[in-house]
């Protein structure tokens, strides 16, 4: 898909069919993630893959959006601190940034691949962290439920509000 038409259509899917997600197209998503840039190819990102039946249902403890329970993967982005590049001129670490650009690549892949999800930041934490160990370490950005768009899922109201060209940036 051209990149603009890709940027343009996709959106914020929060109504899923029951058709599972197969697992080469979970691979493809999976990958688009990890070949995005990070800064100086520090890559301190972890993907955490959730298929499994109990997982699923842990991670949607975790949030307040009943809709997620028809999505049949869940991919958790995180970003850890240690070792991501650190900006020298005011010590900003950029871990939380190149989590996001790794977040931004799965997002456009999902629906590339003809897949629906939406990027959740709406979760609790520390749950997530109690029943994943393994996540403890990282400073959780996004969570994508992955699943094939309902027949009926439609972009909300608000997808196509837009602040014009002068509201978002100034020429200098």
């Amino acid at each position: 898909m051209e990149f603009f038409t890709l940027a343009k259509e996709r959106y914020s899917c929060r109504k899923f069919s029951d058709k599972p997600v197969e697992d080469e197209k979970l691979r493809k998503i999976i990958e688009a993630g990890r070949i995005a840039p990070t800064a100086k190819n520090a890559q301190p990102v972890k993907i955490w893959a959730i298929k499994s039946e109990d997982a699923l249902a842990k991670v949607k403890a975790s949030t307040p959006f009943q809709w997620m329970n028809n999505a049949s993967a869940v991919l958790v982005v995180g970003g850890k601190s240690e070792g991501a590049f650190v900006r020298p001129s005011d010590n900003r670490n950029f871990e939380d940034v190149d989590a996001s650009i790794v977040a931004t690549h799965i997002m456009l892949a999902i629906h590339d691949l003809g897949l629906g999800s939406t990027w959740v930041g709406l979760f609790d934490v520390p749950k997530i962290k109690e029943f994943f160990p393994e996540m403890k370490d990282y400073d959780l950005v996004a969570i994508f439920p992955i699943g094939y768009p309902a027949d009926d899922a439609e972009p909300t109201d608000r997808h196509s509000i837009r602040n014009g060209e002068s509201e978002f940036v100034k020429y200098i």
